[in-house]
């Protein structure tokens, strides 16, 4: 099919275990910021570094961005037991000593796009359900593509409308709840995937 956005993730990825991790920081990303530094240009910020890991846990990099990544952040800030304004502020300063912390449960977010989207989203769609999706003990509701409507409701103002992060225990848990508050919403044309954390080991994740 067409090229998308993220239309869905899920933290954390059993396929990056310790070994993974490792094999990550000294292939990629601590090569990139050595690489940036003495080109005269050492970064500070938060650096996304999307990336393929193969069977045999090679890494393999597709981009890079400064910035949190969409929808992966929606999955990883939940779960954030720091601070995170103060690992923002002590990383601009340059002062940032300390590794985020984060709990031990999962999430998983799953994407709900208009018809016809990425090639031509269809807008102006009324949102329903909303409150209902909301109310799902564990569930929160990321707005992306809405607008307000001409009765104080939302409408659909883009390709990617919203994304419904479920947290629980497990992965197999935290998807129940997303997909259960997916199933609450309702507007013409409404699509999301299916699959997103079905196989958390490999597809299903993006």
């Amino acid at each position: 099919g067409e090229n998308t956005g993220g239309m869905g993730a899920y933290a954390p990825a059993p396929v990056v275990d310790e070994r993974v991790e490792k094999r990550i920081l000294e292939e990629v990303v601590h090569p990139t910021l050595r690489g940036m530094a003495q080109e005269g240009h050492p970064y500070t910020g938060v650096l996304y570094v999307g990336l393929m890991i193969d069977a045999e846990g090679n890494p393999r990099v597709i981009e890079y961005n400064v910035r949190f990544g969409d929808p992966e952040t929606q999955v990883v800030l939940p779960r954030l037991t720091s601070d995170l304004g103060h690992l923002l502020a002590a990383a601009a300063s340059g002062r940032l000593e300390e590794l985020p912390t984060f709990d031990d449960g999962a999430a998983v977010t799953v994407v709900c796009a208009t018809e016809g989207y990425p090639t031509g989203p269809r807008t102006g769609d009324p949102i329903d359900g909303l409150e209902a999706a909301s109310a799902i003990d564990g569930v929160t509701v990321f707005s992306a593509g809405v607008a307000e409507g001409g009765d104080g409701g939302l409408v659909t103002a883009g390709g990617r409308v919203l994304s419904l992060t479920g947290q629980g225990r497990t992965i197999a848990e935290a998807r129940g709840r997303a997909y259960d508050a997916v199933a609450e919403l309702a507007w013409s044309g409404m699509q999301f995937r299916r699959d997103i954390a079905a196989n958390p080991t490999g597809a299903g994740s993006d």
